[in-house]
């Protein structure tokens, strides 16, 4: 559309700056929308070895071959041990009796047993949480938070995030305390090992895991700036979800040290973990455990805090702690914390 003014030539010229600038104005904010959002895929990407999303690949085909695994009595087919309302329960010994949230489910209203993904013994796996030891209050604010969507992630491809939104919308709140008193009152193992190291082996994923390639495809390459978390039993842990498999994660040289300055405090940038974590990060209250946990996980809340998708009650303790973090300071950092062991 144009519009001209022709009787006088004041107003036209007054007419014509005040296009200009408001041409100006609004190629200007263009350019902001446009710059900004290539910035935010730019931290995304460089982010991305935290979300390890996955293609959709075809479930390996249950042929009826009963499977074992090193100290079980139990042989499963993998349909059963995949079975997303009911899944094979390995080691029953390790764990207290589930309620039946944790064990089946309810298919009903859609909600998976939460020990598909995150185990009878709720240590989990880094493409999801370690649910284990948390205090109930915690545990239930946050599925409180996820029910409310305020606990959502960063990366809008990571489905499973979705999927326990959509759980705790669903779950009632005698499913959630019983959940939480569950898991709660079990202690986190020691399963993850960290590992400084130049290069890693070359990887694929596949469920949200970093799969080590074999045959003629493996190798090796350079690390750079990420983490690369690994299970120690890929076929294991990925097709007969073995809860005693645990993982390897592959960190820069240096990170540990350089995340252990941070952690303690906070250099310039940050706020030291301790004053609100506890002395020994072992968890204060309703304030988390870091100790001993995934790496991928612990990177990837704080990317969600710090890119606002995480906002939760308790979110706004944590602004000044990310806001000036960079991509290697969460590497260092959750390097750190990975490496804790679980006892002190």
């Amino acid at each position: 559309m144009q519009i001209i003014f022709v009787p006088e030539r004041g107003h036209a010229l007054t007419v014509s700056l005040f296009s200009k600038a408001l041409l100006v104005v609004v190629a200007s904010s263009l350019l902001f929308v446009f710059s900004s959002n290539l910035n935010a895929q730019a931290v995304l990407e460089e982010m991305d070895w935290a979300y390890a999303i996955s293609p959709i690949f075809p479930a390996e085909e249950d042929d009826g071959t009963l499977y074992s695994l090193p100290g079980s009595e139990g042989r499963f087919t993998l349909n059963e041990a995949r079975n997303r309302f009911g899944p094979a329960d390995w080691y029953p010994q390790d764990h207290l009796p589930m309620p039946s949230i944790v064990a089946i489910g309810r298919e009903a209203a859609g909600i998976m047993a939460c020990s598909l993904c995150h185990y009878p013994t709720g240590q989990g796996k880094p493409e999801n949480a370690s649910v284990v030891g948390l205090e109930p209050g915690y545990f239930k604010q946050q599925l409180q938070d996820m029910r409310d969507g305020l606990r959502g992630s960063a990366n809008t491809a990571k489905a499973n995030t979705a999927m326990m939104m959509a759980f705790a919308v669903n779950m009632t709140d005698e499913e959630i305390e019983q959940a939480a008193e569950y898991y709660g009152a079990m202690d986190w193992n020691q399963w993850i090992e960290v590992v400084e190291t130049d290069t890693v082996p070359l990887t694929f994923r596949r469920g949200g895991l970093h799969i080590p390639l074999e045959g003629d495809a493996a190798g090796e390459e350079p690390i750079g700036r990420r983490i690369i978390e690994m299970p120690v039993d890929p076929e294991g842990t990925e097709l007969l979800r073995n809860p005693r498999a645990g993982f390897r994660a592959l960190v820069p040289i240096g990170a540990v040290a350089a995340g252990e300055a941070m952690a303690t405090t906070g250099g310039d940038k940050s706020i030291a973990c301790a004053i609100c974590h506890g002395e020994q990060l072992q968890g204060l209250g309703q304030v988390p455990a870091l100790r001993g946990r995934s790496p991928s996980y612990l990177a990837r809340q704080l990317f969600d805090f710090q890119q606002g998708t995480r906002q939760g009650v308790w979110s706004p303790l944590m602004d000044a702690v990310v806001e000036n973090l960079t991509g290697d300071d969460i590497i260092n950092l959750t390097a750190y914390l990975g490496s804790l062991p679980a006892e002190f």
